[in-house]
């Protein structure tokens, strides 16, 4: 099996406990601050903790239209996420999976940096193209600061 990968690390001023606060509630975020690429993300299983199925609906700034994902981890003491979509056209008919892992990491001035690593798991030689790799790259970092925005205009909420 082939794979392919990306790194996102985007810096906050943000404290990393509050970050990653935020992010175990992206489902319900997202849609709201970057409608353009998630329509809407619905839980089909679980209760948002290991093993939680969600199926993500895409908005029109995607050439995808859904995709399911697995909840891998959730560590409140690391500040690390894990998650995997198994299923859906966002595999782009090449792909077996793609495995995210988001961790926050405190910065010495109070801050943090989100570092996520996206792996695609080729089904067979084909990897995502490199526009592909790119957009995928932009959206994440677009999307970090969208949720850290809203997250600056509701302090009380996190």
């Amino acid at each position: 099996m082939t794979t392919a990968s990306i790194e996102v690390e985007v810096a906050s001023s943000f404290p990393a406990e509050m970050v990653f606060k935020v992010f175990s509630v992206f489902h319900n975020i997202a849609p709201k601050v970057m409608p353009q690429v998630f329509k809407s993300i619905e839980t089909l299983e679980g209760d948002g903790g290991v093993g939680t199925i969600k199926l993500f609906t895409f908005g029109d700034a995607v050439p995808f239209t859904s995709g399911k994902y697995r909840q891998d981890s959730v560590d409140e003491k690391n500040l690390s996420f894990g998650y995997t979509f198994f299923e859906g056209d966002n595999l782009m008919g090449i792909l077996d999976s793609i495995n995210q892992h988001i961790t926050i990491v405190p910065t010495a001035d109070g801050g943090s940096i989100y570092k996520q690593t996206v792996t695609y798991n080729c089904k067979g030689d084909e990897k995502p193209s490199e526009e592909v790799l790119k957009f995928e790259k932009e959206t994440r970092e677009q999307t970090f600061r969208a949720i850290a925005a809203y997250a600056a205009e509701h302090p009380e909420a996190y």
